[in-house]
């Protein structure tokens, strides 16, 4: 299933002998009315409380339409070569440079199963608990595409390699968007399929390029059953899945460069009753446009039921500019596709461990036991275990995990300080996250490495400086990335005063200086001081011993 949305936007040229050319024409301008667009109401608040928002019927005062969202989410395997050719897999290569005769469909071709895509399907599925079909079976679906040359996809239609799985996934909620709410998706099946090519438009000369390189890539498709009701969800459950992927290594999962491509099925209905009809929305390649689409699809369906007209069993797809969804197609049926077995490929055979493979298998056969055996730790796992080892929140859990690289971080920090793991979290999710995102980098770009970072805790944890100096200090350190926190200390003059008499006089000093609050603070006012202790450490450039500064204050206060 990877039919594709029409692609905009300028053209590359496609080069070489193989690249087919189709004149299409291009869709009518849309106008659209802005005010039109404006949610008066949101269809999910997944909510502050783990409910989402409920819907009334102008029609049914006394009955509610929620949204129901299933997901067929399009992996792209991690394998140098295709699915049944030998042909390299790249993503930025030139148009057309990474063809073999398979791919372009040539007479008298064959193809040959990659056991790698076959092992990266597998192991995805033990990761997800699926049922892992002994014997699966390939499948020709025919459809028409320019970029799909033999006029099928070889897929898996009557038996996928695995079904029955289920994805646990977590998100955010609560007054704060604080608290980590855990919810589950059934995994349908999971089946291997080759990907297309890629159609490039060229609006000037109304011509569109085809590109093969992509055509023959191995494909995961990954069908989820309807359990979301909101966009929220979704996003939720797609990113957990990215995580999972690239814990195994069985997919990059970068959806900006189509490595994992969402297609969602929404409807609405009411509870107890039957599912309604059911819209699909193509080829969405953002985690957040892809929770955008599912929100507005509903609310648009909602909308239209509540005005008495019927919904449109259709495909449709995501303008991000808009924030709406466009009808492309009516949807196809099973019958459209005219499915038949494959004839060129024999069974796929997966075997439980080495003691039941067959001699004449040979060293390329599929086994279970060893896939089982080379799991890594998956996210959740990773999750649990930071919470047991170092005392951290489940959000806080929840943040490293998800960040790529960012729980790599924190561990490599907490093993160079004796600072408390507890500490150290909200140096890496808030300063060192925030700068990060500030400077749009991904923690692999960050210009302060783990130990700089904890020589820099080490400083403030030995009381040599200030919490607002090392603050300080850490900016110095991203703007100059050569120079260390002690050598930054020293050259900048950022060490703690310590010196009592100096402090005696930078407090008498702020006393005098603002007698109202002193006045205020004799009379009971509890929350003056804390401004008098600002007021010092703004004297002193936030240099001044905290512990001193107070123990000053209270005896010439009291």
């Amino acid at each position: 299933m990877t039919q594709r949305r029409p692609e905009t936007g300028r053209a590359l040229v496609a080069t070489g002998n193989m690249a087919a050319c189709a004149v299409l024409g291009t869709a009518p301008p849309l106008h659209v009315n802005k005010l039109s667009c404006l949610f008066y109401r949101k269809v999910c608040d997944v909510h502050r409380h783990g409910v989402a928002r409920r819907f009334r019927s102008t029609r049914v005062p006394d009955q509610e339409l929620v949204g129901v969202v299933g997901l067929e989410v399009h992996a792209q395997i991690r394998s140098s070569t295709k699915l049944f050719s030998a042909a390299e897999v790249g993503f930025s290569a030139p148009p057309n440079s990474l063809v073999s005769f398979f791919d372009a469909s040539l007479p008298g071709t064959l193809p040959v199963l990659n056991r790698r895509c076959v092992e990266a399907a597998v192991t995805t599925a033990l990761a997800l608990g699926c049922t892992v079909n002994r014997k699966s079976l390939f499948d020709r679906k025919h459809y028409f595409y320019a970029d799909l040359p033999a006029g099928y996809q070889i897929t898996q239609q009557r038996r996928a390699v695995a079904v029955d799985g289920r994805l646990v996934y977590s998100l955010l909620g609560g007054r704060k968007r604080s608290q980590v709410q855990t919810k589950t998706v059934r995994i349908k099946q999971i089946q291997l399929e080759q990907d297309s090519g890629k159609s490039l438009h060229d609006d000037q000369r109304c011509q569109t390029l085809i590109d093969l390189n992509r055509a023959g890539v191995g494909l995961m498709e990954l069908v989820m059953e309807p359990d979301m009701s909101c966009g929220e969800e979704a996003a939720a459950a797609v990113r957990e899945l990215q995580l999972i992927l690239q814990a195994l290594g069985t997919c990059q999962g970068n959806m900006s460069e189509g490595q994992l491509r969402v297609d969602a099925n929404v409807s609405v209905h009411r509870p107890g009753e039957a599912l309604g009809v059911r819209t699909e929305v193509k080829n969405i390649n953002s985690a957040r446009f892809l929770s955008r689409a599912i929100d507005y699809e509903i609310q648009r369906q909602i909308e239209a039921l509540e005005r008495g007209e019927a919904v449109q069993n259709e495909t449709r797809m995501y303008d991000s500019k808009s924030g709406h969804t466009i009808p492309m197609r009516d949807k196809e049926g099973l019958q459209d596709y005219r499915f038949m077995p494959e004839p060129n490929l024999p069974p796929l055979v997966v075997y439980e461990d080495r003691r039941s493979v067959p001699e004449g298998a040979g060293p390329g056969a599929v086994v279970l036991e060893a896939l089982r055996e080379s799991l890594p730790e998956l996210p959740s796992a990773r999750r649990g275990r930071l919470v047991r080892s170092y005392g951290l929140l489940p959000e806080h859990s929840f943040t490293l995990v998800n960040e790529d690289g960012l729980m790599e971080y924190f561990e490599a920090v907490v093993k160079e300080t004796r600072k408390e793991p507890r500490k150290v979290i909200g140096w890496v999710t808030n300063e060192l996250l925030g700068h990060l995102k500030q400077h749009n980098l991904s923690v692999s770009d960050c210009p302060v490495p783990p130990s700089a970072l904890a020589e820099l805790l080490e400083l403030q944890e030995a009381g040599h400086i200030s919490t607002s100096v090392a603050k300080q200090v850490l900016q110095l350190m991203w703007m100059d990335p050569g120079k260390g926190a002690q050598e930054i200390v020293r050259e900048q003059d950022l060490g703690l005063v310590c010196d009592s008499g100096d402090l005696q006089s930078v407090c008498q000093r702020v006393l005098d200086s603002n007698p109202d609050q002193v006045r205020a603070l004799r009379e009971g006012n509890k929350k003056v001081f804390n401004r008098l202790m600002g007021l010092v450490q703004k004297e002193t450039k936030g240099r001044a011993d905290p512990v001193l500064v107070r123990r000053i204050l209270e005896d010439k206060t009291s």
